[in-house]
Protein backbone atom coordinates (compact mmCIF):
# COMPACT_ATOMS: atom_id res chain seq x y z
CA UNK A 1 0.00 0.00 0.00
CA UNK A 2 0.95 3.43 -0.86
CA UNK A 3 2.59 5.75 2.19
CA UNK A 4 -0.04 8.21 1.56
CA UNK A 5 -3.06 5.65 1.62
CA UNK A 6 -1.67 4.20 5.01
CA UNK A 7 -1.54 7.77 6.60
CA UNK A 8 -5.09 8.49 5.58
CA UNK A 9 -5.83 4.89 6.73
CA UNK A 10 -4.44 6.04 10.21
CA UNK A 11 -6.22 9.22 10.47
CA UNK A 12 -9.13 7.95 9.64
CA UNK A 13 -8.80 5.52 12.34
CA UNK A 14 -8.18 7.66 14.62
CA UNK A 15 -10.75 10.14 14.29
CA UNK A 16 -13.04 7.38 14.36
CA UNK A 17 -11.60 6.12 17.82
CA UNK A 18 -11.46 9.20 18.85
CA UNK A 19 -15.14 10.34 18.35
CA UNK A 20 -16.48 7.54 20.94
CA UNK A 21 -13.77 7.89 23.44
CA UNK A 22 -16.96 9.44 25.51
CA UNK A 23 -18.90 6.56 25.25
CA UNK A 24 -16.10 4.33 25.96
CA UNK A 25 -15.06 6.23 29.13
CA UNK A 26 -18.71 6.46 30.30
CA UNK A 27 -18.61 5.99 33.69
CA UNK A 28 -21.26 4.17 35.57
CA UNK A 29 -24.45 5.60 36.33
CA UNK A 30 -24.52 4.74 39.68
CA UNK A 31 -21.18 6.39 41.00
CA UNK A 32 -22.84 9.43 40.90
CA UNK A 33 -20.30 11.79 41.62
CA UNK A 34 -17.47 10.69 39.00
CA UNK A 35 -20.46 10.68 36.75
CA UNK A 36 -20.96 13.86 37.63
CA UNK A 37 -17.72 15.24 37.11
CA UNK A 38 -17.40 13.07 33.99
CA UNK A 39 -20.52 14.55 32.41
CA UNK A 40 -19.47 18.43 33.08
CA UNK A 41 -15.91 17.80 32.43
CA UNK A 42 -17.18 15.77 28.29
CA UNK A 43 -19.50 18.84 27.84
CA UNK A 44 -18.25 22.15 26.29
CA UNK A 45 -21.84 24.09 26.43
CA UNK A 46 -24.91 24.42 28.44
CA UNK A 47 -27.11 26.58 28.66
CA UNK A 48 -26.90 29.15 31.53
CA UNK A 49 -29.94 30.37 33.16
CA UNK A 50 -30.33 33.70 34.84
CA UNK A 51 -32.67 36.25 36.38
CA UNK A 52 -32.86 40.13 36.03
CA UNK A 53 -35.25 42.78 36.91
CA UNK A 54 -35.10 43.70 32.89
CA UNK A 55 -35.67 40.67 31.36
CA UNK A 56 -38.36 37.64 32.32
CA UNK A 57 -36.02 34.18 33.62
CA UNK A 58 -34.29 33.11 30.86
CA UNK A 59 -31.69 30.50 29.19
CA UNK A 60 -28.55 31.61 27.23
CA UNK A 61 -26.05 29.22 25.24
CA UNK A 62 -22.77 29.39 26.42
CA UNK A 63 -19.30 27.45 25.96
CA UNK A 64 -17.23 26.73 28.50
CA UNK A 65 -14.52 24.84 30.03
CA UNK A 66 -14.00 23.17 32.97
CA UNK A 67 -10.41 22.81 33.48
CA UNK A 68 -10.24 19.80 34.93
CA UNK A 69 -11.36 21.05 37.90
CA UNK A 70 -14.94 20.67 37.54
CA UNK A 71 -16.27 24.05 38.36
CA UNK A 72 -17.35 25.55 34.58
CA UNK A 73 -15.75 29.27 33.23
CA UNK A 74 -17.25 30.73 30.55
CA UNK A 75 -15.73 33.43 28.44
CA UNK A 76 -18.65 35.92 28.38
CA UNK A 77 -18.93 39.46 26.84
CA UNK A 78 -20.35 42.53 29.36
CA UNK A 79 -22.74 42.84 26.08
CA UNK A 80 -24.42 39.47 26.15
CA UNK A 81 -27.82 38.78 28.35
CA UNK A 82 -25.75 37.13 31.11
CA UNK A 83 -22.59 39.17 31.15
CA UNK A 84 -25.44 42.34 31.54
CA UNK A 85 -27.23 40.51 34.42
CA UNK A 86 -23.83 39.41 36.53
CA UNK A 87 -23.38 42.92 38.57
CA UNK A 88 -26.66 43.14 39.47
CA UNK A 89 -28.04 39.14 40.37
CA UNK A 90 -25.04 36.61 39.89
CA UNK A 91 -27.07 33.78 40.73
CA UNK A 92 -26.94 31.46 38.23
CA UNK A 93 -26.93 27.87 36.75
CA UNK A 94 -25.69 25.81 34.10
CA UNK A 95 -27.32 22.93 32.16
CA UNK A 96 -25.56 20.34 30.23
CA UNK A 97 -26.69 17.42 28.54
CA UNK A 98 -25.42 14.03 27.57
CA UNK A 99 -26.89 14.40 24.35
CA UNK A 100 -24.81 17.12 23.01
CA UNK A 101 -21.45 15.02 23.05
CA UNK A 102 -22.63 11.18 22.29
CA UNK A 103 -26.25 11.55 21.18
CA UNK A 104 -27.45 9.58 23.91
CA UNK A 105 -27.12 6.30 22.14
CA UNK A 106 -30.53 7.27 20.33
CA UNK A 107 -32.57 8.20 23.12
CA UNK A 108 -35.01 11.42 23.09
CA UNK A 109 -32.80 14.34 24.97
CA UNK A 110 -36.07 14.13 27.74
CA UNK A 111 -35.41 10.78 28.81
CA UNK A 112 -34.21 10.11 32.55
CA UNK A 113 -31.47 7.79 31.05
CA UNK A 114 -30.06 10.28 28.61
CA UNK A 115 -27.96 12.44 31.44
CA UNK A 116 -28.51 15.75 32.44
CA UNK A 117 -26.93 18.17 34.97
CA UNK A 118 -27.92 21.71 36.48
CA UNK A 119 -25.23 23.20 38.47
CA UNK A 120 -26.03 26.26 40.31
CA UNK A 121 -24.44 28.94 41.88
CA UNK A 122 -23.00 32.31 41.28
CA UNK A 123 -20.94 33.56 38.70
CA UNK A 124 -17.77 35.31 39.67
CA UNK A 125 -15.53 37.28 37.50
CA UNK A 126 -11.96 36.24 37.64
CA UNK A 127 -9.62 39.10 37.12
CA UNK A 128 -7.65 38.33 34.14
CA UNK A 129 -4.70 38.43 35.77
CA UNK A 130 -4.75 36.08 38.66
CA UNK A 131 -3.48 32.51 38.64
CA UNK A 132 -7.02 30.99 38.16
CA UNK A 133 -8.05 33.54 35.80
CA UNK A 134 -5.19 32.84 33.24
CA UNK A 135 -5.52 29.04 33.47
CA UNK A 136 -8.84 29.20 32.97
CA UNK A 137 -8.46 31.02 29.69
CA UNK A 138 -5.76 29.00 28.55
CA UNK A 139 -8.55 25.92 29.14
CA UNK A 140 -11.12 27.88 27.36
CA UNK A 141 -9.38 28.58 24.37
CA UNK A 142 -7.97 25.11 24.58
CA UNK A 143 -11.56 23.71 23.87
CA UNK A 144 -13.14 26.65 22.16
CA UNK A 145 -9.90 27.73 19.32
CA UNK A 146 -12.52 30.73 17.91
CA UNK A 147 -12.38 32.21 21.46
CA UNK A 148 -9.07 33.67 20.25
CA UNK A 149 -10.74 36.10 17.79
CA UNK A 150 -12.42 37.30 20.48
CA UNK A 151 -11.84 40.61 22.50
CA UNK A 152 -8.66 39.49 25.14
CA UNK A 153 -9.85 40.33 28.71
CA UNK A 154 -10.61 44.31 27.89
CA UNK A 155 -13.31 44.55 30.04
CA UNK A 156 -15.83 43.43 27.46
CA UNK A 157 -14.93 39.63 27.86
CA UNK A 158 -13.87 38.29 30.58
CA UNK A 159 -13.83 35.09 32.31
CA UNK A 160 -16.25 34.03 34.87
CA UNK A 161 -16.17 30.87 37.01
CA UNK A 162 -19.82 29.30 38.17
CA UNK A 163 -19.05 28.71 42.53
CA UNK A 164 -21.59 25.77 43.16
CA UNK A 165 -23.25 25.37 45.43
CA UNK A 166 -26.07 23.04 44.29
CA UNK A 167 -26.47 19.90 41.89
CA UNK A 168 -29.33 18.36 39.92
CA UNK A 169 -28.46 15.25 38.25
CA UNK A 170 -30.89 12.40 36.21
CA UNK A 171 -29.16 9.62 34.76
CA UNK A 172 -31.42 6.94 34.78
CA UNK A 173 -34.59 5.93 35.03
CA UNK A 174 -34.82 7.00 38.45
CA UNK A 175 -35.88 10.08 40.43
CA UNK A 176 -33.03 13.13 40.81
CA UNK A 177 -29.99 11.35 42.08
CA UNK A 178 -28.53 12.78 45.78
CA UNK A 179 -24.95 14.41 45.46
CA UNK A 180 -23.51 17.13 47.69
CA UNK A 181 -21.10 19.60 46.15
CA UNK A 182 -18.46 18.08 48.18
CA UNK A 183 -18.97 14.63 46.78
CA UNK A 184 -18.65 16.33 43.79
CA UNK A 185 -15.78 18.43 43.80
CA UNK A 186 -13.79 15.06 45.75
CA UNK A 187 -14.69 13.04 42.66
Amino acid sequence: MAPMKILMLLVVLLVSTTSFAAADDRPDVDDVPRFARWLVHQGKWGVISTNSPVFVPHGYIASYADAGTGSPYFYLSTLDPVGMVVPTDSRASLTVTEISFDGCRGQEAQNPSCAKISLSGELLKLPGNSKEGRKAERALFKAHPSFSGFPKMNGTFAVYKLLVDEIFLVNKMAPPRELTVEEYFEA
